[in-house]
């Protein structure tokens, strides 16, 4: 993988064997561990001894989404107060803890390293209730309430921690085909300018680059992969 030494971080352990097992078939290093993020309470320690095992952290990519069973029913018209509170906890807040202990571990290991988080188009722009059309699916308040708050606090990272040469983007990918319904793609295809939803590589090979040195002068930005999505 582009010559770095991989380490995956996941609560499905099967999945996440069987990724570095076809990530090592193509001649990288990789390695599994298992790391829940939504344990808040013990986040901190439980990442530490990951970094201690490992020594060093070079990349940080932060692509986690843990989120409540009711998460389907976040809508403006549906949402408790309780899940609310308990997703922008598990979510946000465990994408920023991670973020500042990834970054603080730099530090020590005098390392100027890149940390990408993940947010979303809809951490940029309102969602577009049209593309829900024809659909079960719906608004969703606390993703964008997430989102959002990750790419502010990405900004500010970069500007907190460009003196000791590490860098702190945000990627914003827009909808990546995963087989959805129908009319869910032709909805959101119609309003995309390359007329089509993304595909996970294409998202893949934006991270590379924000990993890479090819980005080295590139902090704090809101990378769009979203097909000219937010330019209209």
């Amino acid at each position: 993988m582009a010559g770095s030494k991989i380490v995956i971080l996941d609560i499905d352990d099967a999945k996440g064997r069987q990724i570095i097992d076809e990530i090592r078939q193509n001649g990288s290093v990789a390695n599994y561990e298992h790391l829940n993020v939504s344990d808040m309470k013990n986040l901190e320690s439980n990442f530490s001894e990951i970094t201690k095992k490992y020594n060093t952290v070079d990349i940080f990519v932060n692509c986690s989404y843990p989120r409540t069973d009711d998460w389907a029913s976040n809508s403006f018209a549906e949402i408790s107060l309780e899940s609310l509170r308990k997703n922008v906890d598990i979510h946000m807040n465990s994408y920023l803890w991670l973020s500042k202990e990834v970054a603080n571990t730099m530090i020590e290991q005098r390392i100027r390293g890149s940390i990408i988080n993940f947010s979303s188009t809809y951490g940029v722009v309102g969602q577009d209730l049209t593309v829900y059309e024809g659909t079960d699916m719906q608004e969703n308040m606390t993703y964008a309430a997430i989102k959002g708050g990750v790419v502010n606090f990405s900004r500010l990272m970069a500007s907190y921690y460009g003196r000791y040469g590490i860098r702190v983007n945000c990627l914003c990918p827009g909808g990546v085909f995963d087989n959805q319904k129908k009319t869910f793609i032709e909805n959101y295809s119609r309003k995309t300018p390359l007329k089509r939803m993304g595909k996970p590589e294409e998202i893949a090979s934006a991270t590379l680059f924000l990993a890479s040195d090819a980005s080295s002068y590139i902090t704090g930005s809101a990378i769009m992969v979203d097909g000219g999505w937010t330019t209209m």
